[in-house]
């Protein structure tokens, strides 16, 4: 089935872009969630139309997610949690503490934009990836320390 992206899809495409998909993916995810249109021949047409506003938003996301991560570069967090001997912690950090701790200082990150591949288990210091777009990234600095 061919679809619309009306927002970007991660490992799919990218907003404006006609896509092929399963007609149960498109049926049950894409379109409920306002994230694609039905490639008809009226929303083909509308496509150029869509395509200009998609282009003036993505521009708008662009340049204020360049200047957030600008103001996240300097950015330094501490997060104190229970650990064994060893510095091993009991559980782990995971995208969503990185996320409420940014909260805590001002900056609202959402969870699926912080690129941490495993969550961290040991004590010391990290660099975490963070990516406010797809285009732009930028790299918090993450101190995790044992809980006295």
């Amino acid at each position: 089935m061919q679809i619309i992206l009306q927002e970007d899809v991660e490992k799919l495409g990218t907003r404006g872009q006609v896509v092929e998909v399963a007609e149960g993916y498109a049926r049950n995810f894409l379109l409920p969630r306002k994230l694609a249109l039905e490639a008809s021949p009226g929303n083909l047409k509308r496509l150029e139309k869509m395509r200009a506003v998609f282009a003036k938003k993505e521009a708008s996301e662009r340049e204020s997610a360049q200047k957030l991560a600008e103001l996240l570069t300097g950015v330094t967090l501490e997060l104190t949690r229970r650990a064994g001997e060893n510095d091993q912690l009991f559980g782990s950090v995971t995208p969503a503490d990185i996320s409420e701790a940014l909260a805590a200082q001002g900056f609202t990150i959402d969870k699926r934009k912080i690129a941490l591949a495993d969550p961290i288990k040991v004590v010391g210091e990290y660099e975490i990836p963070v990516k406010p777009h797809r285009e732009v990234s930028a790299s918090v600095k993450l101190v995790v320390k044992k809980e006295e």
